[in-house]
């Protein structure tokens, strides 16, 4: 976000100091589009930087649903718990006869 303002701020610059000083325009616009290539770099990393962290938030919560989960189970599992398994299992994928697999809501996988 610093970066963009920086780059914002030069940017300006550029365009003040064009209008204001008779300049060659190839290199102002040279010039200009390097600026507007840096700003689209910087705003590309920031999106990225924003959606890893609404990644890792979410990922947070899942795990926080999982804890509260695991707290609320008596000390034995003995029998089949229907919310723990929605809770715990995100998805369970059937490769052929002998290879079933459980990934859990962590990414943990394991092969059954």
């Amino acid at each position: 976000m610093r970066q963009m303002n920086v780059v914002a701020e030069l940017i300006q610059q550029c365009i003040a100091k064009n209008a204001r000083i008779a300049q060659n325009q190839a290199e102002y616009e040279k010039r200009y589009n390097a600026l507007a290539e840096r700003f689209d770099r910087a705003k590309a990393r920031l999106g990225e930087v924003e959606d890893g962290i609404v990644a890792k938030q979410a990922q947070r919560e899942m795990m926080q649903n999982l804890v509260d989960t695991l707290e609320g189970m008596q000390d034995a599992v003995d029998s089949f718990d229907e919310g723990a398994w929605y809770a715990l299992v995100g998805c369970a994928t059937v490769y052929g006869r002998e290879d079933v697999r459980f990934t859990f809501k962590n990414g943990v996988e394991i092969k059954a």
